[in-house]
């Protein structure tokens, strides 16, 4: 009989989040913790020590006098999680970046970044931006309409997954006796010409000790067309290499060793721990 086992992502929402809005007066939570890295670092240990699979980072692009106290003033994924990522050594690093108002060159740059960083740990949760005020913020007077929204995320996702195969995995020999640095028949041009982005590549960074990021993709709360077709749902994606999304297992499991007794809030980021 085959053990199924549950997968645990701690979300952090430092000083309050949706429905949170007075977290902040918690004496226990540092008033800055939305923008305190050691808080940050400080909750990506406890759950890697909880063998949490993963930390997930929320993000988006507009906010009012009215948002979370979170969203008013929060640091940016990426950079986020290149900090956690030499601070951690299992956990899995999720970002939640938008297709919408983002470039495919520079977001996969990013992200094969936080792979080599973290040695093949980085996450991507791919999303469309659904706030129409989030235009106002990128030089456009109005939002993209549903379908073109989609449309867009598609081709995005297409094209960073086509940057990340700029390199194959031998592409750079680094022989210093035949004075080699990269195999140029390794390396491939993109030349990708579409519907919203025309790119050429290569990508400038090395293959990832995964191959590709993991990814995860999800959709809007109605079905559009592009969704009706099977693209941008739900789903967790290809791909999960070593310590991404996936438990890390002690190695005494399998072993008659029981996991070591702890208290019942470790792990939980969010939940201080408590002294005295």
């Amino acid at each position: 009989m085959s053990s199924r086992q549950i997968k645990l992502g701690a979300v952090t929402m430092g000083v309050g989040g949706p429905g949170q809005h007075y977290q902040w007066l918690d004496p226990e939570i540092p008033g800055d913790a939305s923008v305190n890295i050691n808080w940050y670092i400080e909750q990506a240990q406890l759950a890697e020590a909880a063998k949490f699979d993963l930390i997930f980072i929320v993000d988006s692009q507009f906010i009012t006098p009215d948002s979370p106290p979170h969203y008013l003033n929060r640091l940016e994924p990426m950079t986020l999680l290149s900090a956690l990522a030499v601070q951690t050594s299992h956990l899995g690093l999720v970002a939640t970046m938008t297709t919408s108002y983002n470039d495919p060159f520079n977001l996969a740059r990013r992200l094969a970044s936080l792979e080599l960083i973290s040695g093949g740990r980085s996450g991507w949760n791919v999303v469309t931006s659904g706030d129409a005020g989030a235009a106002g913020n990128f030089s456009r007077d109005e939002h993209y309409d549903y379908d073109t929204r989609y449309a867009r995320g598609l081709e995005f996702v297409r094209v960073a997954q086509g940057l990340w195969d700029s390199y194959e995995a031998d592409a750079f020999p680094r022989d210093r006796a035949t004075r080699t640095f990269l195999d140029p028949t390794r390396q491939h041009e993109l030349n990708h010409k579409g519907e919203h982005f025309q790119v050429v590549g290569p990508l400038n960074i090395s293959r990832s000790p995964q191959g590709q990021p993991v990814r995860r993709l999800r959709a809007g709360p109605r079905p559009g067309r592009h969704h009706r077709r099977g693209h941008l749902h739900p789903r967790r994606v290809d791909r999960a290499g070593p310590g991404v999304l996936h438990r890390h297992q002690d190695p005494r499991r399998g072993q008659g060793a029981q996991p070591e007794p702890r208290h019942r809030d470790a792990g939980r980021p969010g939940v201080r721990r408590r002294h005295g």
